[in-house]
């Protein structure tokens, strides 16, 4: 036990160096509630289009399928608490909204590297096997992030800490080795509901609970279809992913910027305009956010989301831009088009219908068209 306990807290001093900002442990079992809410989040199809949380829950919910002899699960933290509140971008609406874990370098390139060198050094120094995750993998971080004390899952289902609010990227280590495990940490929400109060699309059917199909981040960066009309006005200007229910945290006033910019921050993403990415091509797109998780959601998506955001930007300067799309090789594009077009300029909409409608084969354009009457 004693090697054990001299071990972890080496293992903590090098998880520092190596720049994360806490650690913790927790044993490989959940508690039973968590298992048992995360089935019926799966059997009533809260996850929507997220297949891959259905496919694989079996592994959420018994680690030991993922590593044979785990015996506790090395949570760690990075803090990424934004230098401005991001609820002060929301609405400015010749701007884009991007969600701040955007703003630099996927988190997934740079904390997997962490990742590896700690679970290298560990195996180094304490033996064992080792295996490396982050949330690409089914694994129930959050839940096991308050299990082991790094915070606790808030009424948004995202989790809080003490010390940075609500701006923590998760990853875990797997090991064989024995540690003792930390303390849970307790649920400190209280009955405060902001987060809930502030989501535009109510999302949270209830406090712990979101239905996954109705939440912006969702919509504009895992759906991969026709965004529903019902929600198109409530995104706003957000075209990738919604920070909303994070900001709103009374916690976050707790938290302090990190001293190392954690993924290298592109400020200019902050500032950028409609106008100027409503414009991008396939190439131009994926060298402009190369390395970024926005490079994931393709092209198509990223403009029928950036239409989104004209349509409800009141900006009648953006027609033109808007036009160059109506004939684009994406139907996600065209009918995103034709819905901004219809919101900014009717009378333009109205003239040209006759002309794309005769060329137009697909079904959702088409239906975008019978709406500008």
């Amino acid at each position: 036990m004693k090697k054990n306990t001299d071990l972890k807290l080496n293992l903590i001093k090098k998880a520092r160096e190596l720049g994360f900002d806490d650690i913790r442990i927790s044993k490989p079992q959940l508690p039973s509630h968590v298992t048992k809410n995360y089935s019926e989040f799966i059997q009533k199809g809260l996850h929507g289009e997220m297949n891959w949380l259905e496919s694989r829950a079996e592994y959420r919910l018994n680690s030991e399928l993922l590593m044979k002899d785990v015996r506790s699960i090395i949570m760690l933290a990075i803090n990424y608490t934004p230098k401005k509140n991001p609820i002060d971008l929301v609405g400015d609406k010749e701007r884009a909204y991007i969600s701040v874990y955007a703003h630099g370098i996927d988190y997934h390139i740079f904390i997997k590297k962490k990742l590896k060198k700690l679970a290298s050094w560990l195996q180094l120094n304490g033996g064992g096997n080792v295996k490396v995750f982050l949330d690409t993998a089914p694994v129930l971080e959050k839940p096991f992030a308050q299990n082991a004390g790094l915070g606790w899952q808030g009424k948004h289902t995202n989790l809080v800490s003490k010390k940075f609010g609500s701006w923590t990227f998760l990853g875990e280590i797997f090991s064989s080795i024995d540690f003792e495990a930390d303390q849970p940490e307790e649920d400190h929400c209280g009955s405060c509901i902001r987060c809930m109060d502030i989501c535009p699309t109510k999302a949270f059917i209830a406090p712990y609970k979101i239905d996954a199909r109705k939440c912006i981040s969702y919509l504009t960066i895992e759906y991969k279809g026709h965004i529903p009309l019902k929600f198109r006005k409530l995104i706003g200007n957000r075209i990738y992913g919604c920070d909303d229910c994070l900001a709103v945290c009374p916690w976050n006033k707790f938290a302090i910027n990190p001293k190392d910019d954690p993924m290298s921050i592109r400020e200019e993403l902050e500032e950028m305009k409609l106008i100027d990415l409503v414009s991008f091509d396939d190439k131009y797109f994926r060298e402009f956010f190369s390395k970024s998780p926005i490079k994931r959601i393709g092209r198509d998506r990223f403009i029928r989301n950036v239409l989104i955001a004209i349509g409800n930007s009141g900006k009648i300067n953006l027609v033109d831009n808007i036009l160059l799309l109506l004939s684009d090789t994406s139907d996600l594009v065209r009918a995103m088009s034709v819905w901004a077009l219809g919101e900014l300029d009717m009378s333009k909409a109205k003239k040209l219908k006759a002309h794309y409608v005769k060329k137009e084969k697909d079904n959702h354009v088409l239906s975008e068209w019978m709406t500008i009457k």
